[in-house]
């Protein structure tokens, strides 16, 4: 069997051997945000076509796109007024022979200043403020990525990746969780085509969660009819993303690329564009005009979901609603700077995001001897 076609059906049997399995869904949910302004303000269609850094993200192939010298990429991403803070590194190393990619990637989400009412009440029944104290809860990815280049030719280039990622997750000093999982990629590109596979959690990823609670606490939690947690395992079903891509020359120096992705989850029915049990399916689809490879403009649209219509005063009216994005980006010399523009909610409520990242090519001085 050739190595490329041993890989995808390596990835398929890990996907359909762990579909069995019992789930909760939304596990892990600060995974699926995206690494990146490029691939957010592209509607975060990245799968087939992303060659850098952010590819230990989007997928782990892709990461063999990383040429001659390491690069670093910087996120940073405020949610909901400032109230989520998101951030992302990652580094990446290319071998001598810029055939295998290694890198590192982390990923932070938080909501910080949460107030810890537990004790605002007294026993005599009277408010003390001086009892509420703050906390935060935060959530934290450490991604390991391995690439290869399994083949290399003038018409078609085959690439495969591997991820292991570690995940800590706390809640104040209430709740802690740590978990592990997998991930693996392939991509191929023929021509102007570019396909991509991603599958993400693909043995499964667990989280074992632990909670420490004084006696006082416990006791509050208890008269206040709310249940006291225990030890648990969280499990994440795999997905699959499926990505093609193609680039279209508008003239000598400008290009455009368009990109479409399938995100396939497995863990029954979900508010998407095909919803049906165990599979549902989520499009999504990016467009990025290259010019002179120096300028960028991007543009993408995914999150389609069937929502209750604003003017529907009974609650019966069920509409289409969408998450656009757009971004711009410029290249000098071994810096992109990337900008994007999305939308966390409906068209008639929205909620916009601005998103920056920096991406860094750590070019060797020349000089040196």
């Amino acid at each position: 069997m050739k190595p490329n076609h041993l890989y995808l059906t390596l990835l398929i049997t890990f996907l359909c051997t762990s579909v069995s399995a019992q789930f909760r869904k939304y596990s892990n949910e600060f995974l699926n945000i995206g690494a990146g302004a490029r691939g957010l303000a592209m509607g975060s269609a990245q799968v087939a076509s992303v060659a850098d850094g952010t590819a230990g993200y989007w997928n782990p192939a892709g990461l063999t796109g990383v040429r001659d010298n390491s690069q670093i990429n910087l996120m940073h991403a405020e949610y909901f007024a400032g109230i989520g803070k998101y951030d992302y590194a990652s580094i990446a190393f290319p071998t001598a022979e810029n055939k295998r990619t290694i890198a590192v990637t982390g990923l932070r989400f938080a909501v910080d200043d949460i107030m810890n009412t537990l004790f605002l009440v007294e026993p005599d029944g009277s408010i003390n403020y001086n009892n509420i104290q703050a906390f935060s809860s935060a959530d934290y990815a450490f991604i390991f990525s391995y690439a290869q280049k399994l083949k290399e030719t003038e018409k078609k280039k085959v690439n495969f990746g591997l991820n292991a990622k570690v995940i800590h997750r706390s809640v104040g000093k209430f709740a802690k969780a740590w978990g592990f999982g997998l991930d693996a990629g392939i991509q191929i590109h023929s021509g102007n085509w570019q396909f991509g596979i991603a599958g993400r959690d693909i043995t499964t990823t667990f989280n074992a969660w632990s909670f420490t609670f004084t006696e006082r606490e416990k006791e509050v939690l208890y008269l206040t009819n709310n249940e006291i947690p225990v030890k648990s395992t969280e499990l994440t079903a795999p997905r699959l993303v499926l990505g093609v891509a193609r680039d279209f020359k508008l003239g000598q120096k400008t290009s455009l690329l368009a990109e479409l992705n399938a995100d396939l989850t497995f863990d029954g029915k979900r508010n998407t564009v095909i919803s049906a049990d165990p599979v549902s399916v989520d499009p999504k689809l990016g467009l990025e005009l290259n010019i002179n490879n120096a300028f960028f403009l991007r543009a993408g649209i995914n999150n389609f979901q069937k929502a209750l219509s604003d003017g529907d005063t009974v609650n019966q009216k069920k509409v289409w609603i969408y998450q656009p994005s757009a971004g711009a980006g410029f290249k000098i010399g071994n810096v992109t700077v990337d900008y994007a523009f999305t939308n966390l909610a409906n068209q008639s409520n929205p909620l916009f995001t601005h998103i920056f990242s920096l991406r860094l090519d750590l070019v060797a001085n020349k000089n040196e001897n």
